[in-house]
């Protein structure tokens, strides 16, 4: 019975207390802390920002977010808590925090407002994590840990590992467990913890994890006769190394204190001036101060008499440090966790250097892509007709005016690009067939005369273009699907524009290799190309067959625009930009030949990127060692990579 009676009264003070439990409310937290609160004390203030952060209280993080954000006040009649709003000069509304509903108007000298230092400020920004970590948004959880990463603190270690449990998220929990190892490193006290959270890091790519693991890795080099046993050495040093001086070295054992500085030659001559009595420095007449020899022995017997700093005229740096123990130190004392993370970065940096060179070849092949559109029409023109046409750079520039054109008629910048790309090609296919018509075709078989007709053509068609569109570079704008950059890892990415040209190379590739194969134009230019004597007594027409070969040529230049202009400054001067690499593919992949002129765009793509990777502060001379190497490339094979037979080759 008596049992049964402790029972009962058991249960009703435990109801009890959970009913006055269900009842508190953040004032009552507030008010328990006001003394400590309203001092604003960083030493005795923790265990009110503690007591508000585990009441576990819906209105404790606004309680927390208004009190640092210096917005919450005090009501001096009662010394209650509340948000207050200004309604006038002398009157403000308070705010409940429990309920947010207005508790009505008080005058401005009944406040007293809380203004924490930036100490407590920061104090109350470590318990807020904890919330912000389990928002119910997953957005603000997301932006709360990526603020972590940037401007971690110790105070966010145990409220990340507690909400990593209970993350519903999986992304979000991935990233919580990396930003815990990145803590983990740098903040937690246990070693084998750290150990294993930089083990975790083996072969990744983040930048974090470097950021995390470097400050592990920082030594100093030290004076280490009187070295402790317990410092974590990563290897010993020799004075007059390449790795020490032996200036450096003496410098080392000037600051620990174990050596004496000797004065310097200026510092002796002033103290022999200073010490002049009656013509005599230390016993020695002036007159006679005409050798070093003379000078050292007057201020050794100054320093006898302990006048002067001593100094010893036998004394070398070299011989003071010769012999003598230095090393290089950690600041890290454990040498386990410093063992793992030399481990872990070499494996960073291997995985890191594998994906540069992945990286590199992304940016080779885009470039490469680049050049294939802006040659290809060249190579038909060229390797077809053999006509050295300088002005193919002003049709690619003509085709980027004309997608700029489209865009100022229609806003909608996908449908312009697309309009643009036919558009363009017509307007430089017409523009080419003109001047086959109109120079071309009177300067067959003359090359000289062909090269500088054309070239007038260019710096004509240049100034007509400044004086339509002006000097001003002119927007080319991309779609918005075409923003940004696909992003592999943290070192390798690529534009999505990059990504695009490259897809309509291959597809002008295809298209090419299409009319040439498959058409009757295809087939009576390669007929005339082999032979056009020939071609022209089974029929074709080769005048005609080289008008339509070079509006082809010069049509692909246009779209070769459009597509340069997207990520290029669409200028008078764009194709000049172009015209030397566009040659350069042509002659070194073999002339006339698309599969010469792809391989040709690809290795000077390659090349030019592997130049600029060693030397990448400075574009030019990458571009100056590019042109030496195929001016050497051509002595060892003056018809390109892919010879082609016929007239182009000079057959």
């Amino acid at each position: 019975m008596l049992r049964r009676l402790v029972a009962a009264c058991l249960l009703f003070l435990t109801c009890a207390l959970m009913a006055q439990a269900q009842d508190r409310t953040v004032q009552d937290v507030l008010q328990e802390h006001a003394e400590v609160i309203v001092k604003s004390s960083r030493k005795t203030i923790a265990p009110a920002i503690e007591a508000l952060a585990g009441s576990g209280l819906p209105a404790a993080q606004d309680v927390l977010q208004a009190w640092q954000s210096k917005d919450m006040w005090q009501r001096q009649s009662d010394g209650l808590f509340f948000k207050a709003e200004k309604r006038d000069s002398k009157t403000y509304e308070l705010f409940d925090f429990t309920t947010g509903q207005s508790v009505g108007t008080v005058e401005k000298s009944d406040l007293k407002q809380l203004k924490p230092n930036s100490g407590i400020r920061a104090m109350i920004g470590a318990a807020l994590v904890q919330f912000q970590l389990n928002d119910p948004d997953p957005e603000r959880r997301r932006a709360a840990i990526l603020a972590i990463q940037r401007d971690g603190e110790a105070s966010h270690l145990a409220p990340l590992r507690e909400s990593i449990a209970q993350e519903p998220d999986p992304d979000i929990k991935a990233l919580k467990e990396v930003t815990e190892r990145l803590l983990t490193i740098s903040y937690d006290t246990d070693e084998a913890a750290r150990v294993t959270a930089i083990n975790g890091f083996k072969g990744a790519l983040s930048l974090e994890a470097r950021a995390a693991l470097n400050p592990v890795l920082t030594t100093k080099t030290v004076y280490a006769e009187d070295l402790p046993d317990t410092a974590n050495v990563k290897r010993e040093l020799r004075a007059g190394s390449r790795d020490l001086s032996a200036s450096e070295g003496y410098a080392l054992m000037i600051a620990a204190g174990a050596l004496e500085p000797q004065p310097s030659p200026d510092a002796r001559k002033s103290a022999l001036e200073a010490h002049i009595k009656d013509g005599m420095v230390g016993g020695v007449p002036v007159a006679a101060l005409n050798t070093q020899e003379a000078r050292d022995r007057a201020y050794v017997a100054l320093a006898r008499e302990g006048v002067v700093p001593p100094f010893d005229p036998s004394f070398s740096i070299e011989d003071a440090v010769t012999g003598v123990r230095f090393a290089e130190v950690y600041a890290e004392p454990s040498k386990a966790v410093t063992d793992a993370a030399e481990v872990v970065l070499s494996s960073i940096n291997r995985a890191v250097g594998l994906n540069q060179m992945f990286d590199l070849t992304l940016d080779g092949l885009s470039l490469a892509s680049i050049y294939f559109l802006a040659a290809i029409g060249l190579a038909i023109t060229f390797g077809v007709m053999g006509v050295i046409n300088m002005a193919h750079g002003e049709f690619i520039m003509m085709g980027a005016y004309t997608g700029y054109v489209v865009q100022q008629i229609v806003p909608d910048y996908t449908v312009s690009i697309i309009l643009a790309i036919p558009l363009a090609f017509a307007v430089t296919f017409v523009a080419g067939v003109a001047m086959e018509r109109l120079i071309i075709r009177w300067l067959y078989n003359r090359p000289l005369e062909t090269l500088l007709a054309t070239f007038g053509v260019s710096i004509a068609l240049q100034q007509l273009a400044k004086n339509i569109f002006g000097t001003q570079a002119r927007p080319l704008t991309s779609p918005g699907w075409l923003d940004g950059a696909l992003s592999i890892n943290d070192v390798v990415s690529i534009s999505y524009i990059r990504i695009a040209i490259f897809v309509l190379a291959l597809v002008f590739l295809g298209v090419f290799l299409f009319i040439m194969k498959k058409t009757r134009l295809g087939l009576e230019t390669r007929a005339v190309t082999q032979n056009p004597r020939m071609a022209a007594s089974m029929g074709i027409n080769p005048d005609k067959v080289n008008m339509l070969t070079f509006g082809l040529g010069s049509g692909i230049a246009g779209v070769a625009g459009v597509a340069i202009g997207l990520y290029a400054k669409v200028t008078s001067e764009l194709g000049s930009d172009y015209i030397v690499q566009s040659f350069m593919t042509v002659v070194v992949g073999g002339v006339g030949n698309i599969w010469g002129t792809l391989l040709g765009a690809t290795m000077i793509g390659f090349l030019q990127k592997g130049i600029e990777w060693f030397n990448p502060s400075n574009t030019l001379a990458a571009q100056t060692y590019m042109i030496v190497f195929i001016i050497i490339f051509i002595q060892f094979r003056p018809k390109g990579i892919i010879a082609l037979k016929g007239r182009a080759a000079g057959d």
